[in-house]
């Protein structure tokens, strides 16, 4: 068990440094690119899934095809219990974005929701990742964290019964430990996002559009939002 545990921190370690090495190319050629009008963050698209969907094989596709980095749950849970890795993007930022990022994460941490340091990491991280460079976040709330006038928001969806097929798939859990599994997380999830946000994970109006894997490939949605995100833009 401890040789598989240190195995998967290494994996881990791998994919975040690999995610930085093209966040830092990202944020090269947004330095070496005139703008008329600076954005306070970067554009991006935010993908969230139910229990039991594998969204980063969607997340892979989307951020290949825009050429951006991809950050998914366990990269950005690595990073936010990394003070090195916040270091390193936050000493990278210039006045402009220390100013909307200080702005921004006061602002978060107002309220009536639970803030702890937890979710005040996960915050910087988010804010320092998309001040600098596009990018594609997978999960961890990085839509209600992110600028709402920004971005590309998007929820995958799929019936209980292939997710739980997947999850058994993939966990090689039997039916019954599948669905409480699922449930375990459901309720999990449920609590964070009221905790910390006040709503709930799968509130539709969260979202520019929702895909049922149900009715597509992986491909087929990766291609769909795209093509819903140029509509977004305005883009032909």
């Amino acid at each position: 068990m401890a040789a598989r545990l240190a195995s998967g921190n290494r994996d881990i370690a791998r994919l975040v440094e690999k995610q930085l090495r093209n966040w830092e190319l990202g944020r090269q050629q947004r330095l070496a690119t005139v703008v008329s009008s600076p954005r306070l963050a970067e554009d991006f698209v935010c993908i969230s899934r139910q229990v039991g969907i594998h969204g980063e094989a969607v997340a892979e596709r989307v951020g290949a095809a825009l050429g951006w980095p991809v950050f998914g749950r366990e990269v950005l849970e690595a990073m936010a219990e990394d003070d090195e890795h916040r270091r390193r993007i936050y000493t990278s930022m210039d006045e402009r974005d220390l100013g909307w990022w200080e702005e921004t994460l006061r602002s978060l941490m107002e309220g009536e929701f639970v803030r702890n340091d937890y979710y005040n990491r996960l915050c910087e991280t988010l804010l320092s990742l998309a001040s600098q460079a596009e990018s594609v976040f997978l999960g961890r709330g990085a839509d209600l964290i992110l600028p709402r006038e920004q971005g590309f928001r998007v929820r995958l969806v799929a019936p209980k019964t292939e997710r739980l097929g997947g999850l058994q798939r993939a966990a090689a859990l039997s039916a019954d430990k599948a669905e409480l599994e699922i449930e375990r997380i459901e309720q999990e999830r449920a609590r964070f996002f009221q905790r910390h946000f006040g709503v709930a994970p799968d509130d539709p109006m969260r979202y520019d559009i929702t895909v049922n894997l149900a009715r597509f490939s992986l491909d087929q949605a990766a291609g769909v939002i795209l093509q819903a995100r140029s509509l977004h833009r305005g883009v032909s």
